[in-house]
């Protein structure tokens, strides 16, 4: 189908599903698990079709490319995570006391933060992009990337890199939109970005044999059209966030704010990446075999895990929003709501591992290599056992967020890069593939192991200071 046809075909649907309804949501009113499924949803659509196109673009580069090609993608797997990571952490961290102001019904004083998120946004992209596409190779060879691969590894992540500025763009508008209580707006231009990644991956690869490169490109180009769109879509659509030619100015005191919340939440992916570049390193010292098993197994992986990304987003812009408007009581109630969705999915995703292990793994590779399949299986099904505890790392890391208290998500993120270490250091030169295979499982676990308590630290602090503030009133 032609890309007009599918691009004119969603306009439709979303022009009779959104527009004529009310962009925002109030979260503080109404029950949990309705509130919850109807912000989630429209989220794990959108994060699904992103983990299509990744899952697509990585059988593309297999398929059309070679097995070295889909090892050098996979190489760059940790690295554009400890980036990019960092990139949407500080952002969904800029969103936070967007939803407290909005929560709290201050929307001049939201309007100021959404300004304030514009300045640094400028100033950490630029920032970023310079650093990063200096020192990507060296980093590369660093990581012992197998000589076979390194180039294709170089090609891909230089040009995910410059582009830093577009994931911010994305990232930060579509944080603010959430915060609004909004989900299906950035899903749509998430959609319509991934239908775009792969048209331009086809075009790319196969049609102007551009190789990995092109590969980088179409993920670039399409994550900037989604940022673009949501940009103007914001502006279009949501009066409450038309900021006002004072409201612009650079406030030192909210830019602190933001970075005291969007710089604990980045370094939480960094810290955690940490961890999988050790892991990464040990991985690619067994050789590209080993790595193309990961990285098909990875992308899998992803795709299944997306509902726990969905459940956790949601659990900030829930937490938030509650504790801007005061209703401490709701979050106990939000969470047990989303416990209880993800103890569901968990089973459910052992059982696609189980069954479909080995079909799904012939997606990105030849049936003819047998032991990358075999891999493949055994990677999903040690990971997915520990589902149960990557669902609560999600939703207990972000509400914990959500509530401001970003600088837990970093312990917890140690927690996990330990883990992650001893795997790499330890478990993959005794065990090989299946030391690689433990590493994230034992990582949720360690996690889980700090922020179930850290959790109920945290609701006794916002208690007690809601008891002071009744008190002095």
């Amino acid at each position: 189908m032609p890309l007009f046809y599918v691009e004119f075909w969603f306009c439709f649907v979303y022009e009779g599903f959104v527009m004529a309804k009310d962009m925002t949501k109030d979260m503080t009113k109404g029950s949990p698990m309705r509130l919850i499924l109807g912000f989630a949803l429209p989220l794990l659509f959108g994060f699904l079709f992103q983990q299509f196109y990744n899952v697509v673009d990585t059988i593309i580069v297999g398929r059309f490319l070679g097995v070295d090609e889909l090892a050098g993608v996979g190489a760059t797997g940790s690295i554009n995570f400890l980036v990019i990571g960092f990139c949407m952490g500080v952002c969904n961290g800029f969103s936070i006391p967007v939803a407290h102001k909005f929560g709290a019904g201050d929307y001049s004083g939201m309007r100021r933060y959404v300004a304030n998120c514009a300045w640094l946004g400028v100033a950490f992209a630029g920032s970023l992009t310079v650093i990063t596409t200096l020192f990507c190779r060296k980093i590369l060879l660093l990581m012992h990337t197998p000589d076979n691969i390194v180039e294709y590894s170089y090609q891909y992540i230089v040009i995910i890199f410059a582009a830093i500025p577009l994931t911010f763009l994305y990232n930060t508008v579509s944080g603010v939109i959430r915060a609004l209580g909004d989900s299906k707006t950035p899903v749509f231009f998430l959609v319509l970005s991934s239908f775009i990644n792969i048209g331009l991956d086809l075009f790319f690869i196969i049609h102007l044999k551009m190789g990995i490169s092109g590969a980088a490109f179409a993920t670039a180009i399409s994550q900037g059209i989604a940022g673009l769109g949501c940009l103007l879509f914001m502006i279009w659509k949501f009066e409450i966030l038309h900021i006002r030619r004072e409201e612009w100015k650079p406030d030192r005191h909210r830019m602190l704010v933001l970075c005291g919340m969007g710089i604990p939440m980045g370094l939480q992916y960094s810290i955690t990446a940490v961890g999988s570049v050790i892991l990464q390193r040990a991985t690619n010292m067994l050789g590209s075999v080993a790595v193309a098993s990961v990285t098909a197994a990875g992308r899998i992986n992803s795709f299944l895990a997306t509902p726990f990304d969905a459940l956790g987003s949601t659990m900030a812009t829930y937490g938030g929003q509650n504790v801007g408007a005061g209703k401490l009581e709701r979050l106990g109630q939000g969470l047990k709501s989303c416990v209880l969705l993800g103890a569901v999915y968990s089973v459910i995703a052992l059982v696609v591992a189980v069954f479909f292990g080995r079909p799904l793994a012939t997606l990105f590779v030849e049936t003819g290599e047998t032991e990358i399949i075999g891999n493949v299986r055994f990677f999903l099904i040690c990971t997915t056992s520990f589902f149960f505890p990557l669902a609560l790392v999600n939703i207990i890391r972000f509400l914990i967020q959500g509530m401001g208290f970003p600088t837990f998500a970093i312990l917890a993120g140690v927690f996990e890069m330990i883990a992650r270490a001893l795997a790499g250091l330890v478990l993959v030169p005794a065990f090989g593939f299946t030391g690689s295979c433990l590493g994230s499982p034992i990582a949720w676990v360690l996690a889980d192991a700090f922020l179930i308590p850290a959790y109920f630290h945290v609701r006794k602090v916002l208690e007690k200071r809601a008891g002071n503030r009744v008190s002095r009133d």
